[in-house]
This record gives C-alpha cells, structure tokens and sequence, in this order.
C-alpha cells in the first residue's frame, strides 16, 4: 500500500526551498505543486493554503512566537522555525485544523528534520500557544504615525516602513482596508477570446461549470463584460477551454489598458516590456485577428512564456522579439499607433498575490525602478507615431513611479495627456484624475488590484 503523502512535510519543503532562493519567489509554491499534481484537490489546496499563508503572515507569526519562546526567532534553525511558523499558522489562522494535529505533526516533522533533541522544546512552544491564544498581547495603534504603522505591520504582516508610507499618504483607515484586502482570498480572473461566438461562449461555461467535481464558481465580472471570476478552482490548465485557447488568465486592473488605450482595426501595437503576454495578447483581441502586435521582452525565457501564450491563443498578429527596452531601436521610430509600456515596478499593488513582494522591496528599490522606468521611457517614446498614443502602466502605488512619472512624461517628452473618462467602465467613471489622464486603483477599492494607468498622445 503506497504511503499517505505528507501534506506539512511538503509545505515546509515549499518553504524551505523559498528560503534558499534569493528573492522568495511565491511562485515557488505553484513550482512545488505541480510536482504534485497528482494529489487530490484537496489535499493541494491544504498545501498551497499553509505554505502561502505562513509567508503571508510571517511577521505576525514570528511576533506570537517570540512572545512565547525563550529563544528569538533569529536565533532559531531555519528547519525549526519554519516548523513553529506554519503550525502556529495553522493553530491562529486555519480552524479546520484541531490545534493538537498542528501540535503533533510539528513535533514528528521536528524528528524527520533530526532535530530530536528539539521535541520538546517545539511541544512546549506551540503547545503554550494554543493554550493562550486568546491571551496574545497584541501592540496598540496608539498616536503616532511610528506606533500605528507597528500595529498594522504585526497585524497585517506587512512592512512597517510601508505601514508608514501609505499612513501618510491615505490615512490609517484606508491602509488598513488595503492590508486586509491583501489578506482576503481572491478569485482568478480570466479573459475570454472575443473570436468565441456567443453560443460557443454558453457552451463553454456549461462545461467550465462542471470542471472541478461540479465544485468551481464562476461569475461574470460586473467591470467588463468579457471577464469572469473564478473561484475553487484547481490547476487552470485542466479547465475546458484552456487548451483551445478560449481564455487567458489576467486580473482586471491589467485589463483595462488595453480597453482604456483605443485600439482601432488595423493598429500597429508594440508592448515593450511584454511578458507574460496579457495585455499584447488583449490588445491583439482588440484588432480582431487585422493589424501586428509586436511584443517584446529582456530575457529568452520570458519570450518563451508569451510564445506559449501566443501560440494557445491562435494570435497570429502577434511577433514576439527579445530585446532590452533601455536600448533604442532606430528601425522601431514611429512604428507605433500604440505603444504600450507596463514597465518593471515595485509591485507594490499586487502584494495580496505574490506577498513575496513585501520581502523584496524597500524605498531604496523604489528611487532605482523610477529611474530605470524614465530609462526605458527615454529610449522607447520615439516608437509612437505623431498622433499615435502612449499607454504608461504599473502595478505598483508608489507615487514616485507613478503621479511622479507622469509629470516628468509631459515636462520632457512630446506628449499630452488624453482624458480617460469615456472609456472608463462606468463602475469606475468616479475617479476624478481621469480627465487629467491618469487613475490609480487602489488595492481593493474595486475589488482588484492596485494599477496605475496613464494615457499619453504624441504632439503632431
């Protein structure tokens, strides 16, 4: 009889292996999970909740044990600690779990690692926790700016200086929304091919319906009319449809680019920092199969990924070419009716997916991304033809590479803003900078992530 495979035993090789690489790439866990794809839904769901919950809510899980450990978590063995965060994860924040099978399989994970000798230590630990946690003592907001970006980052397990930084610029209120909105668990969005007809779109949701045991949820986005939310579901790649290239994954804010960029029939669009090909593959939806999409990236493999994208889609307008966009390209000067550039940022809006991103990212990284992103503007406004339109996107909410940017777009380069407000979606025609040419989506404020989108016309 083949052995039960260990759910927690897989989760702490997802975290250790994340611990290893440079940058804690979240994407390591999907990695993992599909070395185990043969693992019932269920038990890959477990996995995937406690290896990403555990890195979600470091902060706070190493502030608890701290408060009930003799030795500090800094001090700790990495195998260790990663043991005591995902059973404390599993004894605060996952009720399913009976705090004694989190208590137990720690202590047995403890001896597989060969820390014998810690048995106990790890027993007393997690068992004197769920003892008294209820009686956790949790830091106030108090009046500072100082002591409520410490209150938030412990209970929302973020950063403190970006506590403190977004404090200042929305208020402790609307921080507080964002952080919790990072922490709720998300539907995936999916966008559907507009050569479907609409009897074969029907079809195709009848069948998505029953994908996953009759288990999968899905809803139309209230946003586009094209876009639908995903919920339960499992590995996308076994939805009906995904094969046939009847949808991309691509949350809405990302959308909207192209749906705000204008782009008419017979358009020629270069995307200049493109993978992993959303937003080219859109805008090649955009020109109904008419037109050249011309979609570019840095390195081979991300070339690859949106050649995998391309190909499933059946875009044939879409070329994809590798190439630095800080370099200019004399062949490419107005080439562009459009020119896309949803340049590498911070991330800073998208923290609820990939919450590696808190770990990787501090002001430091902001002033040098503001500068690479002028950069690439530099070397790439000139692709656009006069009268032609430049879209400017991030999806960050960092001012300096965003409203800051912005500014220096008009104060250095032949462009004028274009008002965005007819073609913005009517549950979004509220937001007031978008007769200036610009919106900033805040985390959660329409149920999606933060985005920063500018439109740009080029003088005659």
């Amino acid at each position: 009889m083949a052995e039960k495979v260990n759910e927690r035993k897989i989760a702490l090789d997802i975290l250790l292996e994340m611990e290893d690489s440079s940058n804690h790439e979240f994407s390591t866990i999907k990695r993992v999970l599909d070395r185990y794809d043969y693992l019932d839904t269920k038990s890959k769901a477990f996995i995937k909740y406690l290896a990403g919950g555990t890195v979600e809510r470091k902060l706070t899980l190493d502030y608890v044990i701290n408060q009930f450990s003799k030795t500090p978590t800094e001090k700790m063995a990495l195998p260790i600690l990663l043991i005591l965060r995902m059973s404390v994860y599993q004894i605060l924040f996952m009720d399913s779990v009976p705090d004694s099978a989190a208590v137990n399989e720690a202590v047995k994970l403890t001896a597989k690692r060969h820390f014998v000798g810690l048995k106990g230590f790890v027993n007393g630990v997690l068992r004197n926790i769920s003892r008294k946690k209820d009686k956790i003592d949790w830091p106030e907001p108090g009046i500072t700016r100082e002591s409520k970006a410490y209150y938030l980052s412990i209970k929302y397990s973020q950063p403190e200086w970006l506590a403190g930084r977004w404090i200042g610029d929305y208020g402790i209120e609307q921080t507080e929304k964002i952080f919790r909105f990072f922490l709720k668990t998300r539907p995936v969005s999916i966008r559907f091919s507009r050569r479907l007809e609409t009897e074969e779109l029907k079809s195709l949701i009848a069948e998505m319906k029953k994908a996953n045991n009759g288990n999968i949820v899905l809803k139309m986005n209230e946003i586009l009319p094209y876009a639908m939310d995903l919920y339960h579901t499992d590995n996308i790649r076994y939805l009906p449809g995904y094969d046939e290239g009847a949808f991309l994954v691509q949350d809405i804010s990302s959308m909207l680019v192209c749906e705000l960029a204008g782009i008419k029939t017979d358009n020629t669009v270069v995307d200049v920092c493109s993978a992993p090909g959303g937003k080219s593959l859109h805008a090649a939806d955009k020109l109904k199969g008419t037109g050249q999409v011309i979609a570019r990236d840095l390195s081979a493999n991300k070339c690859m990924i949106i050649r995998e994208n391309v190909n499933r889609m059946r875009a044939a307008n879409v070329t994809v070419e590798q190439y630095d966009a800080e370099k200019h390209d004399e062949k490419m000067e107005s080439a562009a009716d459009v020119l896309l550039c949803d340049l590498p940022c911070s991330g800073l809006g998208v923290i609820g997916r990939k919450p590696d991103i808190k770990m990787n990212t501090d002001e430091e990284s902001i002033r040098s991304l503001q500068e690479k992103q002028r950069n690439i503007l530099n070397a790439v406004w000139s692709y656009v033809k006069p009268g032609g339109i430049m879209m400017y996107s991030t999806c960050t909410v960092a001012k300096e590479e965003n409203e800051d940017n912005v500014k220096w777009i008009l104060e250095n380069l032949p462009f004028e803003p274009v008002d965005l407000t007819d073609k913005l979606p009517e549950k979004m025609k509220s937001i007031d900078t978008a007769k200036d040419g610009y919106i900033q989506i805040l985390p959660g404020e329409f149920e999606t992530d933060g985005f920063f989108i500018a439109k740009f016309r080029r003088k005659e």
